[in-house]
């Protein structure tokens, strides 16, 4: 499989992680990843991240979370933007995932960030992923 799309691969991590239930995922490190660990951290679907020093570019590691009965709190993590068709909004085109009970990832010029945070700070920029 060729790493064409390294925000893919991490999302299908969590995923499959998830189905397993496993506790805890590791996943290549990159500075875009991290961003969106923080964010899956901060709106509460993992249940903490951290990297870990492997001397390459580092590894996060991602505790996942599920309810007292075991079900995983991401009911669905997937991929919005891809390599072959990217997708961009406007900070009024944003998505409102779940009717606002979800979460849409936006990569903006303020960064990673919520499309929330986004539609606050009035960018747009690319849709990532959403989460719910």
């Amino acid at each position: 499989m060729s790493m064409t799309d390294p925000i893919a691969d991490y999302l299908t991590r969590i995923r499959n992680a998830l189905q397993a239930g496993h506790a805890a995922v590791e996943i290549p490190a990159s500075k875009c990843k991290v961003a969106i660990s923080k964010i899956l951290k901060e709106e509460g679907f993992v249940e903490d991240f951290m990297l870990l020093d492997d001397r390459k570019q580092g590894i996060i590691r991602v505790d996942l979370k599920y309810d007292d009965n075991r079900i995983p709190v991401i009911e669905k993590i997937e991929r919005y933007s891809r390599p072959g068709r990217r997708s961009y909004a406007g900070a009024d085109e944003l998505p409102h995932i779940l009717g606002g009970l979800g979460v849409a990832i936006v990569s903006t010029s303020k960064g990673i960030i919520t499309d929330k945070a986004a539609r606050r700070a009035r960018v747009g920029g690319e849709i990532l992923c959403t989460v719910y």
